[in-house]
Order: C-alpha cells, then structure tokens, then sequence
C-alpha cells in the first residue's frame, strides 16, 4: 500500500451492497451491529475500499456512543481514514471530529480519555491538534495514572512533530514534562516522562538522572531501562563523559529485573574495555546463564560471552568453569555453544578443571536415562578429544573411560571414541599397552562396522608384543566364530538364516535351508550357522553363546569387514614370525588365519548370501592369502611400517594446520576505543598510559619505502559526446594509481592550453603513504620534461 497504516487485515472487495448494509447497521441502534459494521468498514478502508459516503454516517450515528468497543473501532475508522486532500491541506470535514475529541480527553471514564490520548499519538496533522493541546495539558494532572502516562506519550508525540511545528504547539513541552517527572509517583508515568526528555530534550533528562544518580537502584525496572538507553547515547556522542556514569551502571548489576542486569552487562561491554568492567560483564553474563530457565535468553546470553571471547580472551579464560555450568541444560543447542565457547578457552592451568568436569558429564549419559543422551556423549567425547589433542598429559585420564562407550549404540557417538582412541595411541605411546589391553578386552561390545573397521586398524598397527599379537588373533577369532561360516549335506539339513526358521538344539543354532545342484547333478542345500541366545538361560553378550560381532556383520553381507578382517590378521601373522620364537608356533597361527580367509572367500562366491562378494573384496582378500603364502622383505616392511608412518605424517599435518589457524586467529586486532596505545621503535616496544585529557610527545625515526605504480585509471568529468568534437583547451580529470603492493593514490588534474600553446594549471597527489605520493610525483615531473 501507498499509505501508513498501523493495522492491515486481508478482507475480500466490498460491494455497493455491503457499504449500504454497513450505513443501515450503524445508523440502527444495536450496538452489536455497529461494532460488526464498524469492523468490516475498517477492514475495507485497509484493503483499498474509500467509503467516502460512510463519513457523515459515522459523525452523526457512532460519535456519541458510549459503549466503548464502538469507541475504540471509532478511533481505528478515523485514524486510517484520508484527513487531507491531495494538496496536503486539511479537509473541512475532519473539524468535526475535533469537538468530540476534545469531548473524549474530558470525558468521566477514564478509559476513554486514555484511548484518544493513546489516538492521538497517530496524528500529524496541525490543524486537528491544535485546539485539543489545552486539553491534553490538563490530562497531565489527572489523579488516575492510567491517564497520565497515556498523556506524557500525548504531549511527546505533539511535541515531535515534523519541522517546527510541534515546538510551536507545545513550546514549554520539555519544562512541563520534567516537573511531571520529578513529583510523578507512577512507574510507567514515570518512564514515558523521562524517555520524553531522553529524546527530546537530552540535557534536562540527563540533569535529572545525575541528581538522582543514588536512587537509580530503587528505581523500577521500566524506568532504569530507559536510564541505560540514555547512558548508552550520551556516552556514544560524548565518549569522555563515560566516567559520570559507570558508578550508576554497577549499582544497576543487582537489580532484580534480568532484563536491567543483562542491558547493565551489555552498556559495560559497549563503554570500556576495562578488565574490571569486562569482568563485571562476564560475570554478569554467567549469571543469567544459571538463573534463567528460558531457552532463548541462554542462547541469546551465550552468543554475548561468545562476544567477549572474541576480543577478551584473557578475561574469559578465568571464567570457563561458570560457562560450562550451562551444560546443566538438556537443550542440545545450549549445550553445543557452551562447547564451542569453552573449548577455545581451554589453557595448561585450567584443562584438568575442564577434562574433570567433562568425565562428570560422561558419567551422567550413563546413569540417567534422558532424551538424546547419545548425541549429547558424543559431543563430549569431542570435547575430550579436542582436550587431549591439545594437552596431551590429559590423554591417560580419559582414555579408559571412554573406551567403554566403543559399543555405544550411538554409532557417531563410539566412531568418535574409537577415532580418538587412535589418534591418542600414536601420540602418546607411554598408553599404548593399556590402550590395546583394554581394546581386546571390550573389541567383543563393538556392533557397528565402521568401529569395527577402525578398532581392527588399531589392533592391526599396535599389537607389538608377542602376548599382544597372540591375544590380538585371539580375540579376532572369538569374535568370528567357528568355521566354516556355512555348511552343505547332502540330507538337505541347513542350518543358518533364512525365511523359515527353527531351534535345532539348546545352544540357540537357528538354521535355514536353500538347494543347490553339485557338480556330479545331485541336489544338496547349503547352510550358515551362527548361534544365537533364543531361550533360556540369558546369554551375555560377549560370551561364547552369543554370535560374534564380527561374524554377525559378515553374515549380512558387509565384505569390506572382511577385507580389514584379512588385512588385521595379516598384520598380526608378519608381525608373530618377528617376535615368535618358535617357528612352527608361527606356521601354525598363519595356517589358521589362511583357513579363515579361504573360509570367507567361499562364503562370499555361495549363493547362500542375496548378493555375492564384490570384485574389490575378493581382490584384497585373495593379496593378503597370497602375501601369508609368499612374503619378502620389502613387502613385509610396506604392510608393518609404511601405514603406521603415513598415519603419523597425517596427524603432523592436521597438528600443524591446526596451530596456523590459532596464529592467524591471534594476529586479529580487536581494537577497542579505550585501549592501551602501543608505539613501536625498530623491534622494541614501549607502551604509554595517557590520562583523560593528556598527551605525550615522542619522537622515532622512520624509514620509508617508496613503491612504484601500476596501472592507473582515470574518470573525467566531461563525459558528453558533444564536449569531445571540435577543439577544447582546458582539461579536469581525477586519477586513480594503484602501486603493485596494493597502496593506493588519488591525483586531481586541472590543466588549461595556453595561447602560446604551453599547459598551466595544478596537479595534486592525495595518498595515505608519503612514499607513493613522492614516487608518483617524480614520475609526473619526469613525463612533463620528457614531454617538452
């Protein structure tokens, strides 16, 4: 829409027939049917409708009805209706309106008065207003507040007018308005007073507050609001004038009201830079982040401590603890900006603090049951592992712990376990013999296959010692099963899985049965045993009458388990023929790990599976059964030392990454108005503190570089086609170079051909570096003796 408005209803187009039912209904007597006339009139009005037959309708029908509804959809009517015409001018008609106005703001009911003090608020035009001023003055002593403060919001809204005419209505407006202020007793009175004068007359508002300056902390919330918003544009136009005000700021930092104590926090943080005030702030901050229960108001306190952390690190490290007090909250957001905030104040001093506080955490996800438990440990276990990255001696507090959430059912949860379990164990290697016990002896928990994989990696790459490697294939072969992983009888007996399933005996053994033809023509079936805990009695998981994870996630058909499967227990045989001194020991547990592989190969090439083995698998599977068989030196050193070294390579590179972007982090200015100046000499540095209002001279010697220019672009102002033909003698043009090191200067030509035909006029060089504008100028002179 064209117009303002301050309501906008969607309402279908109106008819000729609707505007006349509307005029019947308000020119009748029921009040019901006015207030919906009045209704669907508005709603027309806002929707493009003009009605203008419905005006004299409305001043002789609906004007002196006292029933307030029809009063206050009457001042909805009149306050969206056209007043003027098109020239601006007031219309003739709108006078008749200001006699019931000024009937209204007399009126006995004290809700009327309000509601046309509160309508007038919405009027710009002069005309109108004028002859209800004197009634408005007088509302201002009303003994009712509601009256009152709807007034002050009256005598405010008149006295900013556009231009000078709210200044020639009401010329004594701010005078009135103070002596309200100082003997109003009413709260909301009270704040519309003051923000009266905080905006149009600053100096008396900001008079007042200093003279009460003692009692601001017993003012209410609403009216030390508006002080603090005062405060904040005084001392944005008149930084020196900060000094008179942070003593009214701090006594505001134990109010009651949240809302003042967070605004008191953020006036600090926007006025000083002091580590005291800083301080009070943060502390502040935390506060609220403990005491409130919305939601909202933590995330919104979280992104200001996020605020400080940016430019007050040093302050905000000593409050690290107070922030992660917030991981009380079961909200997955709050608890995800704790940590980001937290983890970048982690220093040497502070990370056993932290890393405690955080086991605390770990243990809670697993002693009270509450939603998303699982996404919240693992937002943990990063945590813990972005602190044991960086502080390495933290490492053996938290690994064992974490190692228990290896068969998390949260599988994003144990992936990040495992991943800091292998990150951990190549960087400290003091923890590896503890870190592989505890592995083997929880590896049988893991049920998914990317742990799985990962923890097999690691069992692989670190299993050094000979009862390492020993327990090592142990428990590999624990968690596979017996062998084969199916079986073919010619009495068509399956065992396995498949559609049809039956208990074939106490062990939990579940069958299932497929035909095949053999190659002599006969028919035969294939089965896969797996045993399973079906009845009575319970079987742990973990036990030898539960399925081995390993086994399980073969059955299904996941190959690339397998693959790691072959490539661990490859590792394991190279490295058992190092440190096994028996030789016929070592031949044996290489025989037995070639069965297993040869056994996974038949499985993956049966029909017993829906989906046979892929190519790359089979491939894999079959290197490692040929490189058990037949191993040379050079292969043997690929398989049990270039992987390893690959990882740590990979682990320097992220390490040293990491620590550039800290660098450049650092090296962001985070320059506040008050900070300390720091003047550099050469290499040395000294810094100065200045009082308000001092200076200090200091003198340096500095050397400047000068840089050539590149190219440079030009604009003139004589741009027109018809100003280039014909001859022309005078020239203004504006410059722009740019050196090769990205400085750059602006040069201003104005030359005029003389009769004599040489050129006068001026060239001026602006540049923020003497050495451009020196280099450019002696170019210039150089092309101007070149050029003669």
């Amino acid at each position: 829409m064209e117009k303002s408005c301050s309501l906008l209803i969607h309402f279908d187009k109106g008819s000729p027939a609707m505007a006349n039912e509307i005029k019947e209904a308000l020119e009748g007597n029921d009040v019901d049917a006015k207030v919906d006339a009045l209704k669907k009139a508005i709603m027309l009005l806002l929707n493009g409708e003009t009605l203008p037959q419905l005006f004299i309708t409305i001043v002789r029908y609906v004007l002196p009805s006292e029933d307030h509804t029809v009063q206050k959809l009457l001042l909805l009517y009149l306050e969206i209706i056209d007043k003027t015409d098109a020239r601006g001018r007031v219309l003739p008609e709108m006078i008749l309106i200001c006699q019931n106005l000024r009937n209204n703001l007399q009126h006995s009911n004290e809700y009327i008065r309000g509601v046309t003090l509160r309508f007038l608020c919405r009027l710009s035009e002069t005309e109108i207003l004028e002859p209800l001023v004197p009634s408005v003055l007088t509302n201002l002593d009303h003994r009712h507040p509601f009256i009152r403060r709807h007034a002050l919001l009256a005598v405010a809204a008149i006295y900013r007018l556009p231009g000078q005419a709210g200044e020639q209505l009401l010329p004594d407006a701010p005078e009135l308005v103070e002596k309200v202020l100082a003997s109003e007793q009413d709260l909301s009175a009270r704040r519309n007073a003051f923000l009266m004068l905080a905006s149009c007359a600053q100096p008396r508002a900001v008079a007042h507050l200093l003279s009460h300056a003692d009692h601001v902390p017993d003012w209410g919330d609403l009216l030390q609001m508006a002080t603090l918003d005062l405060i904040r544009k005084v001392c944005r136009s008149n930084p020196a004038e900060k000094g008179k005000y942070i003593k009214i700021i701090i006594s505001l930092l134990n109010s009651p009201s949240a809302a003042v104590v967070y605004e008191c926090a953020n006036t600090l943080v926007a006025m000083s830079s002091a580590p005291t005030a800083i301080r009070a702030a943060a502390n502040t901050y935390c506060q609220l982040l403990l005491t409130q229960s919305d939601n909202n108001v933590k995330l919104i306190v979280l992104d200001r401590l996020n605020e400080l952390k940016s430019s007050h690190r040093e302050i905000m490290v000593e409050m690290i603890m107070d922030v992660l007090r917030a991981l009380s909250s079961p909200n997955l957001d709050i608890r995800r900006k704790t940590f980001d905030i937290a983890l970048e104040l982690i220093t040497s001093k502070n990370v056993d603090e932290v890393v405690l506080t955080l086991k605390k955490e770990v243990v809670k996800t697993q002693t009270i049951e509450l939603e998303k438990n699982g996404e919240y440990r693992q937002m943990l276990v990063q945590a813990i592992h972005s602190c044991a990255i960086k502080f390495p001696e933290v490492a053996s507090t938290v690994v064992h712990l974490l190692m228990d959430f290896l068969g998390d059912t949260n599988v994003a949860s144990a992936l990040d376990v495992v991943l800091f379990v292998k990150e951990i164990i190549e960087t400290n290697p003091k923890l590896r013999v503890s870190i592989i016990t505890r592995l083997l002896d929880t590896f049988y928990q893991i049920r998914s296959a990317r742990v799985c994989t990962c923890a097999l990696w690691v069992i692989g790459e670190y299993c050094l010692s000979l009862s390492e490697v020993e327990s090592g294939i142990a428990t590999i072969k624990q968690c596979l099963g017996d062998l084969p992983f199916y079986t073919t009888t010619e009495e068509g007996e399956v065992m396995g899985g498949s559609k049809k399933h039956q208990q074939v005996n106490s062990s939990g053994t579940i069958s299932s049965r497929r035909p095949v033809v053999l190659a002599d023509g006969t028919y035969a079936t294939q089965s896969a045993a797996s045993e399973t805990a079906l009845s009575a009695p319970i079987v742990l998981p973990g036990s030898l009458g539960s399925p081995g994870n390993l086994r399980s996630l073969i059955l299904s058909g996941d190959f690339f388990v397998g693959v790691v499967v072959a490539c661990t227990l490859t590792k394991l045989v190279l490295r058992l023929e190092e440190v096994q001194p028996s030789k016929s020991e070592a031949n044996k547990a290489c025989t037995g790990i070639l069965l297993i592989m040869t056994s996974m190969l038949q499985l993956g090439q049966s029909s017993f599976l829906p989906h046979p083995i892929d190519n790359d698998s089979f491939d894999r599977i079959v290197l490692c059964i040929r490189l058990l068989c037949n191993t040379g030196d050079e292969v043997r050193k690929i398989w049990l030392q270039s992987c390893r070294q690959s990882f740590a390579k990979m682990l320097a590179e992220k390490q040293f990454r990491e620590t550039e972007e800290i660098k450049a982090k650092a090296q962001i200015s985070h320059a506040q108005p008050d900070d300390l100046i720091d003047f550099y000499h050469l290499k040395s540095r000294k810094n100065y503190t200045l009082a308000p209002e001092s200076s200090k001279q200091i003198r340096a010697n500095i050397k400047v570089s000068s840089t050539e220019t590149g190219v440079i672009f030009a604009y003139f102002c004589d741009y027109s086609s018809s100003a280039m033909d014909g001859e022309c003698g005078f020239l203004a043009a504006n410059l722009y170079a740019k050196s090769v090191f990205g400085e750059d200067a602006l040069v201003n030509v104005c030359v005029e051909k003389q009769a004599d035909g040489k050129l006068s006029g001026y060239i001026r060089i602006r540049s923020k570096t003497q050495g451009i504008a020196l280099s450019l100028g002696d170019k210039i002179t150089l092309k101007q003796k070149g050029g003669n």
